[in-house]
């Protein structure tokens, strides 16, 4: 099986993945995406320890995976079930992650490691990076968000719009890209692949606005235009972690496509821009 059919074949499993999450439910969305915290967490943390950097990797990921999972639970769970524990549970979990944030130093102190700081700094960055950037995606999959058959409709078009712009930039680059992009951070991404992956999403954000109408072509086009700025750039930002590290590819777990890091690079950086978008959106609906 060569690289592309790998590719293929890995993307159309996880584009299937999602969208069954999607249908399913909101807390088997909400199930999948904490796998991708914690192998991602995993991944990263791997790939950053020498011998001189040793980030808190079994703390990283468990405080990861607490993270992401109690704003899960503070966008899904229905307002009467934390009225129950009275406001205090919920305060508690909307600050839990800045209590974890702050054990990282305290825990370093313990260790006996040299470079603490640049433990301590590869240890909350990976928690910045990873679980605040997907705890972003929970947000848009509320009861209060429009829905399509179901199914949460600005989530479920991000995500097509991110696929539709990664895939067609990628298979039309590879095939045609002749005019470098970003030579300096990733060598491969190119002009032609940019553009073409611009006009499929464009086209595809028409489509979405006839097809869900619930949501405006205008906030459509917005979406498209942080999709296509800041996935872009957290394609490049992955792209030069590997470079800094001189490594291909984050990971092997996904065939034709490399690690976890690899694949969601677009998400883990647009996602707190498309967060930020959708909260001015329903503060003026």
């Amino acid at each position: 099986m060569n690289n592309f059919t790998a590719r293929t074949i890995t993307g159309l499993s996880l584009a299937f993945t999602v969208i069954i999450c999607l249908i399913l439910s909101r807390w088997a969305l909400a199930g999948a995406f904490l796998v991708v915290v914690v192998l991602g967490l995993n991944e990263f943390y791997n790939l950053v320890t020498t011998e001189q950097v040793k980030p808190q990797k079994y703390f990283g990921i468990i405080a990861g995976a607490i993270w992401f999972s109690s704003y899960a639970i503070i966008s899904i769970t229905p307002n009467s079930f934390l009225n129950f524990f009275h406001s205090g549970a919920g305060f508690l979990m909307l600050f839990l992650p800045v209590i974890l944030l702050f054990l990282v130093p305290v825990f370093e102190i313990f260790r006996k490691q040299s470079n603490p700081v640049m433990n301590v700094a590869y240890t909350w960055f990976g928690l910045l990076y990873i679980p605040f950037s997907i705890a972003c995606l929970i947000v848009p999959v509320n009861k209060i968000s429009p829905e399509f058959h179901g199914i949460p409709a600005f989530l479920l078009g991000y995500f097509i719009l991110v696929w539709f712009y990664d895939t067609s930039a990628y298979l039309y680059g590879s095939r045609f890209g002749k005019h470098k992009f970003f030579e300096r951070v990733s060598p491969k991404k190119t002009w032609e692949g940019i553009i073409a992956g611009i006009a499929v999403a464009i086209l595809t954000a028409i489509g979405l606005s006839y097809l869900i109408t619930e949501i405006s072509l205008t906030d459509w086009f917005i979406l498209t235009g942080i999709i296509i700025i800041f996935g872009t750039a957290g394609d490049l930002f992955e792209s030069l972690i590997k470079r800094s590290l001189n490594i291909k590819d984050s990971g092997s777990i996904l065939p034709g496509h490399g690690g976890i890091l690899d694949r969601f690079d677009s998400v883990f950086l647009s996602a707190p821009f498309v967060f930020i978008f959708y909260i001015v959106r329903l503060s003026f609906s």
